[in-house]
């Protein structure tokens, strides 16, 4: 059945779209050389708003910057006057500073003896209404519901001008006149010394003309056409959590909201602040009894009704909020095996899960674990579609991680809009950015500085070393005996104080913001 036209051959099959070559963009608060970084300044949470118009970040001191892209304003203008304007096709985002306010202060809990820090732990857009921008921010105890928006300034106009022959207007002015007094009567609080007149009210001492009077001047108010961003507090949702938030996501419905700690998870509703349900509650009767705690948890993108929440013992369940009340039977349970005999004491530490993420369409949910990134299909529970290794390298310094902490930092990740990438961050500042398509082996590293692709680290398949990488890596201070510093399989040093916890995909475009300690890089593809 082979035309002689050929149509009917079928195509060949498309293989994974090539690796994506990343550009610096854009830093916000670059650190010059030598300086040193203030702890109330380093970025803990990064956010895109649905649109990808808006981008805010938390800090350890509470507050939380607002930016706003600037490159989609640039081409205002009615449709005749766009289609005659030459724009290049492709234009990566660029952003700019909009507005910051302190969301947290720092508390103390007198029944607990308990210091609560300022620090802003998660951030999640809510929908926009009426040109206003709403978001959610938490703390470790205490979540707020902010409403940012621009408002005309209100000023204070001049005052009436002091002419014998003006008249009184109808803006406010009043006009000129004389007032006829007699001047022994002028005493402080208005006293007199005549004392053969009693003076019981003003009218006695003073004559009001019906033209009003020039040296009484009242001062106007009028709106002007600047305006100024103001973020308000609308509602505190406090008191509902016995141990620290985790995780804060919203609802598709636009309506509810979850919170979860280490052993609960409850559910608000935006417009009620006193009252939440405890959906999930996996606090054993004996807390000697406890195995897992909850490490993340995430509303489906489009289902209102499901959700899913990840354990210390690198477990997600998937719940459905139509089953019962208190969701403590899952509808779900994706988990890996490990291998018979890999058992060691790093096993449930490394294992635990510090982020889970749904893909836009919801298809696919992304989970970081201290050593793997691994997606996985919530039509597929036998296992991950894909695993990625991103810290294979320091399986053999586990003992050295533990030591100094390092093995318990939570890594956050990402995907990209369409689910075909995903990115999660590392040590020495570095993230890396995956591909998801079968058969894709793209696996790029990046620095998080104005030259991203300075420092390449490639995961070969059988690590090698070389005497000259050893020497390079301990010149540039890899010496794997000074603290906080080792170098891995290719001699690249690696250092464990600067470490890239917190990033965000663009929605709709490759665009990729990260934190650097108190600066915000943006990269494009």
């Amino acid at each position: 059945m082979n035309g002689g036209d050929g149509g009917d051959v079928a195509a060949a099959p498309e293989g994974p779209p090539p690796p994506l070559d990343w550009k610096f963009s854009q830093v916000f608060g670059e650190r010059t050389a030598g300086e040193e970084v203030q702890e109330v300044d380093i970025i803990s949470a990064i956010e895109f708003d649905k649109s990808g118009d808006h981008l805010a970040t938390g800090d350890r001191g509470g507050r939380v910057v607002l930016f706003e892209r600037t490159d989609k304003k640039e081409h205002g203008g009615n449709r005749k006057d766009l289609e005659k304007t030459d724009y290049p096709i492709s234009r990566h985002p660029e952003f700019r500073y909009k507005t910051e306010f302190q969301s947290h202060e720092p508390e103390f809990d007198y029944l607990k003896s308990l210091e609560i820090e300022e620090k802003i732990n998660k951030i999640r857009w809510c929908q926009t209404s009426n040109g206003a921008l709403f978001l959610l921010s938490s703390n470790d105890k205490t979540i707020k519901f902010w409403k940012v928006q621009e408002k005309k300034i209100k000023k204070v106009a001049e005052m009436s001008m002091d002419t014998s022959n003006s008249k009184a207007s109808g803006n406010g002015n009043v006009g000129s006149s004389t007032v006829t007094s007699n001047p022994k009567l002028h005493l402080a609080n208005g006293g007199c010394t005549d004392k053969d007149k009693s003076y019981t009210s003003l009218s006695n001492a003073l004559s009001f003309p019906s033209g009003g009077i020039a040296s009484l001047r009242l001062p106007v108010v009028v709106t002007s056409n600047e305006t100024n961003l103001v973020a308000r507090c609308r509602r505190v949702y406090a008191h509902a959590h016995d141990y620290h938030i985790n995780s804060i996501s919203n609802n598709s419905d636009g309506e509810t909201f979850i919170s979860a700690d280490d052993l609960r998870i409850n559910l608000w509703n935006l417009e009620v602040s006193n009252q939440s349900f405890n959906i999930v509650d996996v606090k054993p009767a004996n807390m000697e009894d406890l195995t897992e705690v909850i490490t993340s948890a995430e509303f489906h993108p489009n289902h209102c009704h499901t959700l899913a929440y990840s354990s210390s013992k690198g477990s997600i369940r998937l719940i459905d909020l139509r089953q019962s009340a208190l969701c403590d039977k899952h509808s779900k349970l994706f988990e890996e095996h490990e291998a018979p005999g890999s058992r060691s004491f790093f096993t449930e530490i490394i294992a635990s899960i510090s982020d889970i993420k749904f893909g836009r369409d919801g298809r696919y949910i992304l989970s970081r674990d201290y050593m793997t990134l691994k997606l996985w299909d919530i039509n597929m529970d036998s296992g991950p579609v894909s695993t990625f290794q991103v810290h294979e390298y320091l399986r053999p310094k586990l003992c050295d991680l533990y030591e100094n902490d390092s093995i318990f930092d939570k890594f956050e990740c990402c995907l990209s809009g369409d689910s075909k990438r995903v990115a999660t961050g590392s040590y020495s500042n570095l993230f890396r950015v995956f591909g998801c398509n079968p058969g894709s082996t793209e696996a790029t590293t990046l620095e998080a500085s104005k030259n991203p692709m300075r420092r390449q680290v490639q995961t070969p398949s059988r690590p090698s070393r070389s005497l000259s990488s050893i020497t390079r890596a301990v010149r540039r201070g890899g010496d794997s005996n000074t603290p906080g510093v080792g170098v891995d399989a290719n001699g690249n040093s690696f250092d464990f104080t600067t470490k890239l916890l917190h990033l965000a995909w663009h929605p709709t475009e490759n665009s990729i913001a990260c934190a650097a300690a108190n600066s915000l890089y943006m990269y494009y593809a």
